[in-house]
């Protein structure tokens, strides 16, 4: 054992150090900085995170210490970093990396799959490197994580790879503290790692590793489609300048409208395609890679790709087998046609996406003419992110619309430490949320809790997310709605103690925690439908929450408006406006935008209107866009979810950042008897509906609804702000992926002197409601203890 010294020339300290701290060449960099400085000491792996002793004089401590501040890994996350001074040890003239220690509970995160970094990709089209063209190519810098992991400690026999024991060249790598590859789980080559293989669509072998990315680019570019087993799951792939392509794909996988994401080989590619910003180039050439959803006024791809909206989703490679896919593809086109592969979820609508060989046949051979697969296996699934930039208050900021591969399991930060609480998200949208100390672990997304596929995808997760935070939640918290699947899974199959809270309560708590804010503050909760407290929907409400004391006050709602036919209203706007125009008294005029489709059924409705049969009521914000989108003639039904608010947002136009003439105001209502005040939200439905009757365009009338709504919205909060004396409203709800709104409702209430709580880890949809719960949840605990 080596002895203490007393001189006082050295210095000796203990760093613990947790966060994404392990297999992300964390060790290796601790390694490099120390023999730079000149110090002696180790590191180690434990159950605490990463500890780490250093030893040496003050001026070489103070360059270890400025080198861990400014010099991280690039998929390292430094999470808490508490240093120590300790005795200086004798006796000691080298540092050493240390086996790791295991033990109960630990602190270090899971880091996120990332996409391959630049000496992997240099690596990879190295035609005298022995990885050349090798799909499967990463380091501790880039490459699958979260997917491939069955268990903690993130150890190679603990994922995916256990089964591919590495050669001596790989081997050698892995051992060397000085090699980019130094304890990089995934590492392979092509002599002892995984091996891709084509297939036709029912299974049957028709080429097996270098042959077969080469036949599957010639595939592609013939039209063909192909589902190809990427890191998280499959994609379906045909080429994007194809019209034929795209239309087949979408006859096969019953997608009508819903526009598809696109993946690009690289920059120069993007921008012939979209009109991208600096922050834009930034997300879309990231280490996460999400789809970025970007503007495309004069896309020279297929039309049938986002046939509703200029906007198009676009993604670069973010695998070795994409980029080598590409590579080859690139080959057989024209000279000059732009390379673009449709890259959309491999899964039937409303199910999981594909991750098992077998499973991916069995499900997508009436999509897929042919099959790419490979043997690393997925553990995880984890479908692509997508989001896209809009301008916040303090520049440009992030917008999500799913977030899932390349940033689960990244934690949120709480404002308060707490017990574990688990959160099961809602039916649609799904995802699921555990809390620990003060982060909160948001799954990637689920989907909509409609079929047997999904739930076993939730049971899955479900089961997975506490084991890799090795924590056991005291609580579980759910949707008020007793029919849904995540609702029975609480209350039925989980053994923890469960509790409920309302859709929009959940939305309102989910907002409050992503900002770290803690108190009152005013909610604006606008989305489509949810169960209310008094058993009818909700879904535009104006909230007074204390996240603290976990009450809540309902200030206000849109104005209720009949869902004739219930359900089907919503797949048909046509309903929403019919119901509209009933509710206000006005005349039904004898040709409606809807009229020739829906002749036969019109008195039915009116008949269910006059006698309340079958039309609960909503005050859904959701469904107001609704209605006036088919008052328009923009839709009478739709062909998928926020189809018809879609459309109106586009029909703006050029008109989008303009301020209009007239728009449509409206104004809170005061209610006797404590009840809720009334938003007079029919009154923007009725001027739109006056002005479509006198021949106004729609693009001015879609500009005139927007402007109006957020207007007359921050007008409301500003009010409700006043009354109570509360200078903070939170926005939140599906609503609020509208780019106009999550842009304009923030700026008109910072003019108002209002504090905006906005959405920007997640997104502002349902895929939030599990964060509400959780951190609901752990109030509750909080609240019970101190009482």
């Amino acid at each position: 054992m080596p002895t203490q010294l007393s001189s006082p020339a050295l210095f000796r300290h203990r760093y613990t150090i947790t966060g994404a701290v392990q297999g992300v060449g964390f060790r290796p960099f601790i390694y490099r900085i120390a023999l730079h400085a000149g110090l002696t000491g180790n590191v180690r792996n434990s159950p605490e995170g990463v500890i780490i002793e250093i030893q040496g004089k003050s001026s070489e401590c103070a360059e270890f210490a400025t080198a861990l501040r400014e010099e991280l890994p690039p998929l390292a996350r430094i999470v808490t970093c508490d240093m120590a001074e300790i005795p200086p040890l004798e006796s000691e003239d080298a540092f050493e990396i240390l086996q790791s220690t295991g033990g109960e509970g630990h602190s270090v995160l899971i880091s996120p799959d990332v996409a391959t970094c630049p000496d992997c990709l240099n690596d990879i089209f190295d035609i005298k490197n022995h990885r050349y063209l090798y799909p499967f190519t990463n380091c501790t810098n880039c490459g699958p994580r979260y997917t491939i992991t069955r268990s903690i400690p993130y150890d190679r026999d603990k994922t995916s790879m256990a089964c591919f024991p590495m050669c001596e060249s790989c081997t050698e790598e892995y051992t060397n503290p000085l090699d980019r590859r130094f304890h990089a789980q995934p590492n392979a080559c092509p002599k002892c790692g995984p091996e891709v293989w084509m297939t036709d669509n029912a299974g049957k072998e028709l080429y097996r590793k270098e042959p077969s990315l080469p036949a599957a680019a010639r595939a592609l570019a013939e039209g063909k489609i192909l589902a190809v087993k990427g890191l998280g799951g499959f994609h379906l792939m045909c080429d994007a300048r194809s019209s034929e392509a795209v239309q087949t794909l979408r006859q096969r996988k019953n997608r009508y409208g819903k526009p598809l994401a696109v993946m690009v080989p690289d920059m120069d590619t993007a921008r012939q395609i979209a009109t991208i910003s600096d922050e834009e180039e930034r997300w879309l050439s990231g280490i996460e890679r999400p789809i970025v959803i970007l503007s495309t006024p004069s896309s020279p791809l297929a039309p049938e790709l986002n046939p509703d909206t200029p906007d198009l989703g676009l993604v670069l490679p973010y695998t070795p087998l994409h980029h080598v896919l590409f590579f080859l593809y690139k080959k057989l086109l024209p000279k000059g046609a732009i390379p673009a592969l449709v890259a959309t979820s491999g899964n039937l609508s409303s199910e999981p996406i594909s991750i098992g060989n077998r499973e991916a046949i069995n499900r997508l051979g009436s999509i897929a003419d042919f099959f790419v697969l490979h043997n690393r296996d997925i553990l995880i699934r984890c479908d692509d992110s997508v989001m896209r930039v809009i301008e916040g208050s303090d520049g440009p900021q992030p917008l999500f619309y799913r977030k899932a591969r390349g940033f689960t399991p990244r934690p949120i930060f709480l404002d308060h430490a707490g017990p574990s609480v688990f959160g099961t998200g809602p039916e649609l949208k799904d995802t699921l949320c555990v809390t620990k100390g003060d982060q909160a672990f948001v799954s990637q997304h689920i989907g909509t809790m409609e079929n047997l596929e999904t739930f076993s995808f939730f049971k899955e997760i479900a089961e997975h997310l506490p084991a890799i935070l090795q924590t056991s939640p005291e609580l579980v918290v759910h949707d008020l709605h007793p029919d849904y699947m995540s609702t029975r899974w609480a209350t039925e199959e989980s053994r923890t103690p469960h509790c409920a809270i309302q859709h929009h309560i959940a939305h309102a708590h989910a907002v409050m925690a992503e900002n770290a804010f803690s108190g009152q503050a005013i909610i604006l909760a606008l989305d489509g439908t949810g169960y209310g407290e008094d058993g009818t929907l909700w879904g535009g409400e104006f909230l007074l929450v204390d996240n603290e004391a976990c009450t809540h006050t309902r200030l206000a709602h849109f104005q209720p408006l009949p869902l004739p036919g219930g359900e089907r209203a919503i797949r048909e706007p046509w309903r929403l406006a019919l119901s509209a125009l009933v509710a206000l008294g006005e005349d039904i005029p004898g040709t409606l935008p809807w009229t020739s489709a829906h002749q036969k059924e019109q008195p039915l409705v009116l008949s269910m209107l006059k006698k309340q049969l079958n039309s609960p009521t909503s005050t859904s914000c959701g469904r107001l866009f609704d209605a006036v989108a088919a008052i328009l003639g923009l839709c009478s039904s739709i062909d998928y979810e926020a189809q018809a608010a879609i459309l109106l947002e586009t029909a703006q136009g050029t008109m989008r950042d303009v301020q209009v003439h007239k728009p449509y105001l409206c104004e809170l209502r005061s209610s006797p008897d404590g009840h809720p005040a009334v938003f007079e939200s029919l009154k923007l439905f009725q001027q739109a509906f006056h002005d479509a009757q006198n021949g106004e365009s729609r693009s001015t009338i879609s500009r005139r609804f927007h402007q109006g709504l957020v207007i007359s919205l921050a007008e409301a909060a500003q009010s409700l702000a006043l009354s109570t004396g509360i200078s903070h409203v939170g926005l939140t709800g599906g609503v609020l992926m509208n780019r106009t709104l999550a842009e304009r409702l923030p700026h008109s209430l910072l003019k108002r002197g209002i504090t905006p709580l906005t959405h920007t880890q997640l997104p502002p949809g349902d895929a939030c409601i599990s964060l509400g719960q959780a951190a609901y949840g752990q109030a509750l605990l909080r609240k019970k203890s101190s009482e």
